[in-house]
């Protein structure tokens, strides 16, 4: 899944950088690309466990 995010991720960063640099940019396309970049990083990082998870796990390890 990783795999496939990543580069679907930077085309959309393309695509709103290449739609953003024209006269008149479309809305929608920059609308579309923001969104699917936004869904990717969500998805990357939601099985990245948090700060506060990590130091309450080291705390009832101590315990």
């Amino acid at each position: 899944m990783k795999k496939l995010l990543i580069p679907i991720m930077f085309v959309a960063i393309l695509v709103g950088l290449f739609e953003q640099s024209k006269d008149k940019p479309n809305i929608y396309i920059l609308c579309a690309a923001v969104a699917v970049f936004m869904f990717g990083m969500m998805q990357l990082t939601s099985k990245v466990p948090s700060k506060n998870q990590r130091e309450k796990e080291e705390e009832d390890d101590v315990e």
